[in-house]
C-alpha cells in the first residue's frame, strides 16, 4: 500500500521498498520488515528491563539511602500491580489499533509514552514515580501486542519461518534486557558512579532516578529507528478504512472491563481465595467454547488452554524482579574473581541464557519443520523447566542459614527459566497469530498478553510472603511453588491429544 494512504502513520513519507514485503532481503532470510520490528521492540524492552531490574530494589530501600522504604509484601503487591497493568492493557490497546488506528500508529504512540513515563520517574517525587508508572503501563499497552501482531503478518500463512521469525524477534527483546540492567544497575547502584555524582556536588542518594532516565533514553532510540524505517513496514499495520464504523460504545466497555480487571486483582493483595475463584473461570471457559458448536469455537478453546499454562508459567518466572531479586540482593554473594557487582546486574542473566539458546531453538524448529513438536507439546515442557527451576532452589535457601550462597544457584536457576521460556514464550506468540480469526488477531494478541498480566499479579502476590531471614521458611515457599506448577505439567501433558484436536491443524 502506498505510504501515503490515510491509514498509513503521519510521518509515513518516502518511498516503499520494490522489493516483495513477504519476501527474504532481511534479517536471516527473513522480511526486511522483521530487523525494524527487531530494533524497536530491543530499545522497548531496553526501556523496560532497565527500569524493572531497580523498581523492587527502590522500592525496598530505606528512604534515608534514597528509596521509598516500603516493607516487602507493600512493595510486591506495587510491584505485582504495575506489571499486571503493563500487560493487562495490551487489550485495550489491540482493540485500538484493530478498530481505530492500526498496529503501525499504536506502536509510535505507545513509545512516546512510554518515554515519557521514563523521565517522569528521573524526577525526584512520589507523585512523578506512580505517574511515571502509569504513563508506560499505557504506552506499553499500546506497543506491546501491536508490535508482535505486525511480526505474525509479516509472514504468509503457512510459511515455516514464521516460528524462527518470532524466536529472532524474541533475542532482539532480550538483547535489550541484557543491556538494559547492566546500565541502569551502574548508574543507580554503582559505587564509582555514585563517588561522581558526589564529586559533582550532586546527591550521591538519588542514583536511582540517573538510572530511570537512562531507561527513558533508550525508548527514545526506539522511537526514533521505528520512525527512520517506516518505509520497510507501510504493508501491514493498517488502521480500518476512513468510512468505516468506529466502535467508540465497546471501546469505553474494554477500557471499563480493565479498569475493573485491575481493581478485582489488586484484592488479591488482601484477599488470595479470589485466585482460586479466577482459575475456576478460565476452566469453565474453556469447557464452554470446547464443546460449543462453530467453526472458531475449538480454536478460542485450545486458545485458552495456552492462556491457562501462560498464566502459571509467568506466575513463576515473573519472580525475577521480586523475589529472585531480592534474594539475589540479600543471600547470595555478588562478586566474580572477587569483584563486587551491583544486585540489579542478575535481571540480565536470563538474557544471556536467551541470547546463547534462541539461535538454537530457532535453527531447530526450522531443520525439524512439520516433524517438531506440537505447541501443546513444547507449553508442557516449558512448565517442566520452571517448577524445575523454584525445586532448584529449594536446598539454595536452606544453604542461606550459614550466609549468602554463591551465585552457581541463580545461574542454574535462569538456565532452566530460560530454557522453559524458548520453549513457551516465542512458540506462544506465533501460535495466537495462527490461531485467532482474521477479524480478532490484535484482541486475541492482548488476550495473550493478558496471560502475562495475571501471571505478573500472581507473581506480586507470592513474592510477598518471601522471607530472606528465615532459611526454613524460604525453602517451603519455593517447594510449594514448584510442587503446584508440576502438577499443573502433569495435566497439560495428558490433556496434549485433546488440545492438538482443538487446533484443527494448526501446529
Amino acid at each position: 500500500m502506498s505510504p501515503t494512504a490515510p491509514d498509513a502513520l503521519p510521518t509515513d513519507v518516502g518511498p516503499v521498498p520494490t522489493s516483495d514485503p513477504l519476501g527474504a532481503g532481511g534479517l536471516g532470510g527473513h522480511p526486511r520488515g522483521l530487523t525494524t520490528l527487531f530494533f524497536t521492540e530491543m530499545w522497548e524492552r531496553f526501556s523496560f528491563y532497565g527500569m524493572r531490574a531497580l523498581l523492587m530494589l527502590f522500592m525496598v530501600k530505606a528512604a534515608a539511602e534514597g528509596g521509598l522504604g516500603y516493607d516487602t509484601k507493600r512493595a510486591a503487591a506495587i510491584y505485582g500491580t504495575y506489571t499486571m497493568s503493563v500487560y493487562l492493557l495490551s487489550i485495550l490497546g489491540g482493540f485500538i489499533a484493530d478498530n481505530f488506528i492500526g498496529a503501525r500508529r499504536a506502536v509510535l504512540a505507545g513509545g512516546i509514552v512510554i518515554a515519557c513515563g521514563h523521565y517522569s520517574m528521573a524526577f525526584d517525587s512520589v507523585p512523578a514515580f506512580f505517574a511515571g508508572l502509569v504513563l508506560i503501563a499505557l504506552g506499553t499497552g499500546l506497543l506491546k501486542p501491536n508490535i508482535s501482531t505486525m511480526v505474525g503478518t509479516l509472514y504468509p500463512p503457512h510459511d515455516e519461518r514464521r516460528d524462527a521469525g518470532f524466536s529472532i524477534f524474541y533475542m532482539g527483546i532480550n538483547l535489550g534486557a541484557f543491556l538494559a540492567p547492566l546500565v541502569t544497575g551502574f548508574l543507580a547502584q554503582g559505587t564509582w558512579w555514585s563517588a561522581r555524582l558526589a564529586a559533582w556536588g550532586l546527591n550521591p542518594l538519588r542514583s536511582w532516578h540517573w538510572g530511570f532516565a537512562a531507561a527513558g533514553i533508550g525508548m527514545t532510540l526506539g522511537v526514533v529507528m521505528y520512525v527512520l524505517q517506516r518505509a520497510r513496514l507501510a504493508h501491514v499495520g493498517h488502521a480500518p478504512a476512513p468510512g468505516a464504523a468506529r466502535p467508540w460504545g465497546r471501546l469505553g466497555l474494554v477500557a471499563l472491563g480493565s479498569l475493573a480487571l485491575i481493581v478485582l486483582m489488586e484484592a488479591c493483595d488482601d484477599h488470595p481465595q479470589l485466585v482460586y475463584g479466577l482459575f475456576a473461570f478460565q476452566i469453565a471457559a474453556i469447557l464452554y467454547f470446547a464443546f460449543r458448536p462453530g467453526p472458531d469455537h475449538p480454536r478460542l478453546a485450545a486458545i485458552l488452554v495456552f492462556f491457562f499454562a501462560a498464566e502459571v508459567f509467568w506466575a513463576i518466572f515473573e519472580q525475577s524482579g521480586s523475589t529472585l531479586t531480592l534474594f539475589a540482593d540479600q543471600l547470595t554473594r555478588n562478586e566474580v574473581l572477587g569483584l563486587p557487582f551491583p544486585s540489579s546486574w542478575w535481571q540480565s542473566v536470563n538474557s544471556v541464557w536467551v541470547i546463547v539458546l534462541a539461535p538454537v531453538f530457532a535453527f531447530l524448529w526450522i531443520r525439524l519443520g512439520s516433524r517438531q513438536p506440537s505447541s501443546p507439546l513444547k507449553f508442557a515442557l516449558g512448565l517442566l523447566f520452571v517448577a524445575l527451576s523454584f525445586l532448584l532452589m529449594v536446598p539454595a535457601a536452606k544453604l542461606t542459614a550459614a550466609g549468602r550462597v554463591g551465585p552457581a544457584w541463580l545461574l542454574g536457576l535462569y538456565l532452566l527459566q530460560t530454557v522453559g521460556e524458548m520453549l513457551l514464550s516465542p512458540v506462544g506468540l506465533s501460535t495466537m497469530t495462527k490461531l485467532a480469526p482474521a477479524r480478532l488477531v490484535g484482541l486475541v494478541m492482548g488476550l495473550w498478553f493478558l496471560a502475562d498480566a495475571l501471571g505478573n499479579k500472581l507473581a506480586g502476590v507470592l513474592a510477598g510472603e518471601f522471607q530472606g531471614g528465615d532459611p526454613g521458611h524460604l525453602a517451603t515457599f519455593f517447594w510449594h511453588q514448584a510442587l503446584g506448577v508440576g502438577a499443573c505439567t502433569l495435566v497439560l501433558f495428558a490433556l496434549v491429544p485433546w488440545v492438538r484436536k482443538l487446533m484443527g491443524g494448526v501446529r
